[in-house]
């Protein structure tokens, strides 16, 4: 397994890192809670010491499913919570940046996980209202009682750049969509990246699973309790669909020439593309994360990399 240390922080992490999003047990299709304890148990055996996770996915399942599966081990691992999203059942959901609910949503994650201390919290989401120097001040006084350990940032973009200015130094780590079948943001990634000294993380590094190799145009019909059952994961649908099941193709023999997985190839297009990068896949069964590990100690040719940019512009 391939390790880097966040930067402003003494985490070093697996550059790989379990995503809990499927442990949610809600949008991705049937899952065990059997498979996804032992998935984790699989990734720590393959040299994984990082896991992501959200207050949002399954109203906090998600927390409960990894802090019962890290049980003893807990501290031999970086975890990664997320807050922001303020979703409580049977009340509208809304993104919430506030210093209350800041700290209410960090007690509430605590518990879940079994644990007095998270490693890494992220803002899931901005509110479009909060200045980001107040998320800061609160997050500083979550870090002084020994709650928080670093903050690092999700989901940002143009609109954020500003604010980030005044608060170099202050986030360690960001999260941002990207993969071969999702490349818009890969101009924001490398400036975030190197202007305001954070690491990349990758989420939807597999495309929602679009990237495995596992589907063709004619088994990708997911059932209602499948969030990719909907036209708004466009990966799996019209001319998207076809041109991600082309860079599957490649990805396929570029596996084949390795003795490796298309999944493993995605994985590893990331990892030598966006330097220093941490890659998010989910799993929900340890055979899928075994695979997922796969990417770690080898490195694509640079033909092979060069004909995955040009096939996935």
């Amino acid at each position: 397994m391939e390790y880097v240390q966040l930067k402003n922080t003494d985490l070093t992490v697996s550059r790989i890192c379990m995503g809990g999003c499927p442990m949610g047990g809600y949008g991705w299709g049937h899952v065990e809670e059997k498979e996804l304890i032992d998935a984790v148990h699989i990734a720590m055996e393959n040299g994984i010491n990082f896991f992501d996770t959200a207050e949002t996915y399954g109203l906090g399942q998600s927390e409960k499913t990894l802090g019962k599966a890290l049980g003893s081990k807990r501290n031999n691992v970086v975890i990664s919570d997320k807050f922001g999203v303020h979703a409580r059942a049977g009340q509208k959901t809304f993104y919430d940046n506030s210093r209350e609910y800041i700290i209410e949503a960090c007690e509430g994650s605590l518990k879940r996980l079994g644990t007095d201390y998270i490693d890494l919290y992220t803002v899931h989401y901005r509110d479009g209202k909060t200045p980001l120097a107040e998320v800061v001040d609160t997050l500083n006084i979550l870090k002084q009682q020994g709650k928080i350990r670093y903050f690092a940032l999700s989901n940002i973009s143009e609109a954020d750049k500003e604010e980030l200015k005044n608060c170099i130094g202050s986030f360690c780590a960001f999260q941002n969509e990207y993969s071969l079948a999702c490349r818009k943001n890969e101009k924001d990634i490398f400036e975030f990246s190197s202007k305001f000294n954070m690491t990349p993380m990758t989420w939807g590094s597999l495309g929602q699973g679009i990237l495995t190799g596992k589907y063709t145009a004619d088994n990708v019909n997911f059932s209602e309790n499948d969030r990719r059952s909907r036209d708004i994961y466009v990966n799996f649908h019209g001319d998207k669909l076809k041109k991600n099941l082309q860079i599957v193709e490649v990805l396929k023999r570029i596996a084949k020439e390795h003795g490796t997985t298309p999944s493993s190839a995605a994985i590893r297009f990331i990892l030598d593309y966006i330097s220093e990068s941490v890659v998010l896949v989910g799993a929900k069964r340890p055979s899928q994360i075994a695979d997922n590990a796969e990417a770690s100690g080898w490195t694509l040719f640079e033909e092979e990399l060069y004909e995955l940019l040009r096939i996935s512009e």
